[in-house]
């Protein structure tokens, strides 16, 4: 059995699949560990591809518990790859999610009636914590008011700049796909990352 806890977040999950090739059940404890170390980095994730629409009316904690509950299900397909490799899993099964969650509000134009969904303390330490990889919390500021500032700050910025800033400093990917991708070489790539850096900190400093 996996039981994993980052303060407000419990998954549970038992009796895997056996591995087709092998016959057995991948270890539990090989997983992990894996998967506590990225929980952070995936909430902090979901938080900021949700955007705030969908911040106001789903919770980022139970997309998270989600996505960990499918890829402790389907545990049995990860053999190779390690931290690097449950990291892609993670996020591709986040942004799956999230997408799902972006067309369910976009249909018909639906009107939420519920309260905006509130974080707890122990999810906004967290998140301030995630967010140190992106910018410097206030620490005058609460938690709560951090994570609200800092989100607010990232909505703000162009598509762009969001993007460069969760692929490098949330998802820590490797820097020449990232360039690769964007038609960039390394020297562009970080020059659009530091505009990007720029870009949210004038925009912490206007929201402040």
């Amino acid at each position: 059995m996996v039981r994993l806890t980052l303060h407000w977040l419990d998954v549970t999950r038992s009796g895997a699949d056996p591995d087709p090739h092998t016959g057995s059940s991948p270890p539990d404890e090989d997983l992990g560990p894996l998967l506590r170390s990225c929980l952070p980095g995936l909430h902090a994730f979901v938080r900021l591809r949700f955007g705030a629409h969908l911040r106001r009316y789903e919770s980022s904690a139970d997309v998270v518990q989600s996505v960990c509950a499918e890829v402790l299900d389907h545990r049995a397909s990860f053999r190779h790859g390690g931290g690097e490799g449950l990291r892609r899993w993670l996020f591709r099964t986040a942004l799956r999610k999230i997408a799902d969650r972006h067309a369910f509000w976009n249909a018909a134009r639906r009107s939420p009636e519920q309260e905006e969904r509130a974080l707890d303390a122990a999810q906004a330490e967290e998140l301030v914590g995630a967010y140190r990889s992106v910018c410097t919390p206030s620490r005058d500021a609460s938690a709560r008011e951090e994570v609200a500032r800092i989100e607010a700050a990232f909505d703000r910025l162009s598509p762009r700049h969001r993007e460069v800033l969760v692929d490098a400093r949330i998802l820590q990917r490797d820097r020449g796909e990232m360039a690769a991708e964007r038609g960039l070489d390394r020297t562009a790539l970080r020059q659009l990352l530091a505009r990007a850096t720029a870009a949210l900190a004038d925009q912490l400093v206007e929201g402040a």
